[in-house]
């Protein structure tokens, strides 16, 4: 009787790709977990949930990025400095405007695993508030996300 071996990928066999990713009026939850997926690497068929298989992504236009329903009033990001007292909170109005790439960072990492595997893929999302990014000679792809766009 013969039997098939497991494929287990070695990291000589990843080979990553660059995709470009442009957020103006795409739902934000929707956008991130297609970010995520392309971050693991779980659109290739050699994907290994212990390995860090994923291609690099560039997202563009961070600030125009929507929500639906009432969170853009009621949404609220909270960070803790580790003192007393330490609890800062702010609306998703004022994080779009101080600080967008923070937005679409956060809901990506929180849809990556949480250990050393998901910080090492979190490195490889590069996020601009603009239109602009200084990654052109990686020569990024677009990504064609099958996501329904919001209209306003």
């Amino acid at each position: 009787m013969r039997t098939n071996k497991t494929f287990t990928p070695r990291p000589s066999d990843i080979d990553r790709a660059w995709w470009v990713v442009d957020a103006e009026d795409l739902p934000l939850g929707r956008l991130a977990s297609e970010v995520a997926t392309i971050l693991r690497g779980k659109h290739k068929p050699t994907f290994a949930p212990h390995m860090d298989m994923g291609d690099f992504v560039v997202v563009v236009n961070a600030e125009k990025v929507a929500v639906t329903g009432a969170k853009a009033e009621q949404k609220q990001y909270h960070r803790h400095s580790g003192y007393p007292g330490g609890l800062s909170t702010r609306s998703f109005e004022e994080m779009r405007r101080d600080y967008p790439e923070r937005i679409i960072e956060e809901a990506v990492k929180g849809m990556l695993p949480k250990n050393r595997l998901g910080r090492r893929m979190l490195k490889k999302l590069k996020v601009y508030a603009g239109g602009e990014h200084p990654h052109g000679s990686q020569h990024p792809q677009p990504l064609a996300l099958d996501i329904r766009k919001v209209v306003s």
